[in-house]
């Protein structure tokens, strides 16, 4: 109970900051800054490092929002703390009668040797009369609310409490009421607090919140965004401070949540309405509204949110005498002016407006008028927000012209000849191209490479980039697939290397395998755009950690400690290999019908998929094994997880052959990669330049140089030579932890968690031109980077034989690359 009260302290609140209720993205610095503020002290260093932790994602990923939820003691105790129960309420009833044990009673001194006193309870918490007084108002204000969402449920007998049910419908609405006009007075309230007052530490914003979070009909969430909307309509000029717009914004995302979690499109729609009318002034004295920083929702990926917000305004209008085509395409700009205020990426909003209108069956002279309205907006946006980060930097298009001067003439400009953007597709309805017309969805945005300095001047690409050089360099294809239900845990490509025969390429060379929370396994064809989903396999329990595939066969382990084997082409279970006691951390199909995998119980295990057997355990680790390599050519195995030895084994002969001793905390969590001899099993080298755990190592086989990517956002890159190792460059344009690095001849393929990417090309001449003395690992030069987006990601894999790089998000959606075109 101590543990848990220490951690129900130090995470008090954390709730409130899951941005995405269904795949629980945290704002870690939403979270320290209201922190800071109620303690009145600078952030704390360790609860930071504790927020970024594995071990608190997986928390979030296991513990909130799954099946298991009811058995969540942390979120028990900190609500017992919030209603002033008894923490000891939430352990579960012991299913025989507790040992009472006695002790001594100093207070008033033993009557005797051995003398004992029992006590049925701990003593209660003594306050003071101001302590007692303050506590009585706080929960004074919100005690209706709790009686009536959490604490008086309804009886299955309408007659039960002596009440008709007109008088309990009439009871209700009372009840409404006065929650309504409580919210009411508490957002005047809030509105009105002082400049020295801080939102997020008062009683209104306490109470609002409580009120939003404790009600499961959802009357908090829908009469708060109600209050604003009359308030609005009184007259309020919107206009919030800097420290109520943080409170405002935290709460409307709260109530839409909680909206999203009942199914109440109709509180979304509203509440999405009232955030594209709330602003607060930036450092320019531009307006920035609410509704940019409500991005990270997942609700506006939902296809059906929209169509119901489009159905609702075709109802609403007041025009109906009006053309249907021109009412469908007056509200479709509607709701591409609310994409654009929230930041959506344009191939995602293109496609859902897109997808409405093609059901209304509008004409092609409305399809280019929206398509180029939704160019025109997003001009508008990037010319102040810039072209970078796209989904997180995004403004209300109608409400927030472009600060520039020089873009003021933008304002009167007609929507379908607002930009070179817009006329690009009016031109690509009406060539006889069909690919180009077929791209008519999707947007090719402009990007800067990292190593073109003048690239774009603000936001706009200079007249010498727009060359067939400069535009090679710029444009990029992204594509997002959806399919899965929860955050993606695990991504394979397949290889050429792994499905190559005599015949030559196979066709499924090139795709991607994805697993995840939603315990699915699911092969993507990126050749079929549009329809990439290939199949979807089913058979795992729980969250889905590794996969690998051959010729023929897809492999997976999971946290439910199985191996699924599957056959690639009639996606048929064919075999399920148990015998691990811990979750599956790797798997590696083999030649000869053969699975090799690790566990969090220590082992790597051989299997025969012909006999569903585990032939030997080929490798046994002192703790949990995160890592394996193999090389099927001589038999040796290596292995390394949460101790500070790395093992080699010969399989062949059936004998451990070297511990690799040195690192001082979990492999490469001591900020040091180490270069060990095989042969001799000793260190000849240590790599010690990152300022941070280093999360994956590549070799260039080509020049026998190494690249290590680390949680500091750095690419290193380590020359080889007579002389000894050292650092022949480092990279710095990703922002986050690098978590896959994949090296070819003359490509490589970077992925951080930021769900940021690079492609890195080192041109054959050079590397023939190199000297024995010269440095080869310099030659690797950026080739080009996409746009990112706000989506955290586990896992990434590349495919350098076409140019492609595919992340894995938390938000369950894959985001795939075609970094090159033609190439």
């Amino acid at each position: 109970m101590i543990f848990l009260k220490f951690f129900a302290t130090l995470l008090s609140g954390y709730r409130n900051f899951l941005e995405n209720s269904s795949t629980q993205v945290f704002n870690t610095q939403a979270f320290l800054k209201k922190r800071s503020r109620a303690t009145n002290q600078p952030p704390e260093p360790m609860i930071a490092q504790f927020l970024d932790s594995h071990g608190f994602l997986d928390y979030l990923e296991r513990g909130v929002g799954s099946d298991e939820n009811n058995n969540n003691l942390l979120d028990k105790l900190q609500d017992a703390i919030g209603r002033g129960q008894n923490p000891m309420s939430i352990l579960p009833s012991p299913s025989v009668e507790p040992e009472i044990l006695t002790i001594s009673d100093f207070d008033t001194g033993t009557s005797g040797s051995g003398a004992n006193y029992t006590y049925d309870r701990f003593p209660a918490i003594s306050r003071t009369e101001e302590e007692e007084e303050n506590r009585r108002d706080i929960l004074s204000g919100v005690s209706n609310a709790y009686e009536y969402s959490g604490r008086h449920t309804p009886s299955k007998d309408p007659l039960a409490d002596g009440l008709s049910p007109l008088e309990r419908a009439a009871e209700r609405e009372r009840m409404v009421l006065d929650i309504k006009v409580k919210l009411q007075g508490l957002w005047l309230r809030l509105l009105k607090l002082g400049a020295t007052d801080d939102p997020l530490a008062s009683f209104e914003y306490g109470t609002i919140l409580a009120l939003i979070e404790s009600d499961a009909e959802g009357i908090g969430g829908s009469g708060f965004v109600e209050c604003i909307s009359e308030h609005i309509h009184s007259g309020w000029s919107c206009q919030l401070t800097e420290e109520q717009f943080i409170a405002v914004k935290e709460l409307l995302k709260t109530a839409i949540n909680r909206a999203t979690a009942r199914n109440d499109l109709l509180t979304i729609r509203d509440a999405l309405e009232v955030s594209s009318d709330m602003y607060k002034k930036d450092n320019n004295n531009v307006p920035d509204y609410v509704q940019r920083h409500l991005i990270s929702l997942s609700i506006w990926d939902e296809l059906r949110f929209w169509e119901g917000y489009f159905d609702y305004l075709m109802e609403q209008s007041s025009n109906k005498s009006a053309n249907y085509a021109s009412l469908v395409t007056a509200q479709l700009v509607v709701l591409a002016s609310h994409m654009a205020g929230l930041g959506l990426p344009d191939n995602d909003a293109w496609y859902m407006i897109e997808t409405i209108a093609e059901r209304n069956s509008i004409g092609s002279k409305q399809f280019i008028k929206i398509r180029g309205f939704l160019s025109h907006i997003q001009q508008l946006r990037n010319g102040y927000w810039g072209v970078t980060a796209l989904k997180t930097q995004s403004m209300l298009s109608l409400a927030l012209p472009s600060p520039h001067s020089k873009d003021s003439k933008d304002d009167g400009q007609q929507p379908a000849e607002g930009t070179g953007v817009g006329r690009s597709w009016v031109q690509s309805m009406f060539t006889r191209n069909t690919s180009s017309r077929s791209s008519f969805s999707r947007v090719r945005k402009w990007t800067s490479d990292g190593g073109n300095s003048g690239a774009q001047e603000n936001g706009t690409p200079r007249k010498q980039d727009l060359s067939i050089g400069g535009q090679k360099k710029l444009q990029t294809n992204v594509r997002i697939l959806r399919g899965h239900n929860g955050a993606i845990t695990a991504l394979h490509c397949v290889t050429k290397r792994e499905v190559w025969d005599l015949v030559g390429d196979r066709e499924d060379a090139g795709f991607f395998i994805s697993g995840s929370t939603d315990c699915s396994v699911k092969i993507w064809d990126p050749s079929l755009r549009g329809s990439e989903l290939r199949a979807t396999l089913k058979g795992h329990t729980r969250t889905i950690r590794a996969i690998n595939s051959d010729r023929g066969k897809v492999v997976s382990g999971s946290d439910d400690q199985s191996v699924l084997v599957w056959d690639k082409q009639t996606t048929q279970l064919l075999e399920e290999l148990k015998g691990h006691e811990g979750t599956v951390s790797s798997v590696r199909m083999l030649s000869g019908e053969r699975v090799l995998t690790s566990s969090h119980d220590g082992t790597v295990k051989m299997w025969d998929v012909r006999t569903d057997r585990c032939v030997a355990t080929v490798g046994r680790c002192s703790s949990a094994v995160l890592c394996m390599e193999y090389d099927d050519n001589v038999g040796l195995l290596a292995a390394a997880g949460r101790d500070v030895v790395a093992s080699i084994w010969d399989i062949r002969a059936s004998r451990q052959m070297h511990k690799l001793s040195g690192h001082t905390q979990w492999i490469s969590d001591d900020w040091t990669a180490r270069l060990w001899s095989v042969s001799r099993g000793i260190c000849d080298a240590v790599l010690a330049c990152h300022a941070g755990p280093i999360i994956c190592v590549e070799y260039s086989a080509l020049d026998r140089g190494i690249i290590t990517g680390s949680t500091d956002g750095l690419l290193r890159f380590w020359e080889n030579d007579e002389g000894g190792i050292r650092c022949a460059k480092n990279v710095t344009i990703h922002n986050s932890a690098i978590l896959s690095i994949n090296a070819g001849e003359h490509w490589l393929g970077i992925g951080a968690a930021d769900n940021s990417m690079s492609l890195f090309h080192r041109p054959q001449e050079r590397l023939g031109g190199f000297s024995g003395t010269g440095s080869k690992m310099a030659g690797w030069q950026l080739y080009r980077t996409p746009q990112k987006t706000v989506a955290m990601v586990r896992c990434i894999a590349s495919d350098l034989e076409r140019k492609r790089i595919c992340s894995g998000g938390r938000n369950g959606l894959l985001r795939l690359w075609d970094a090159t075109i033609n190439i």
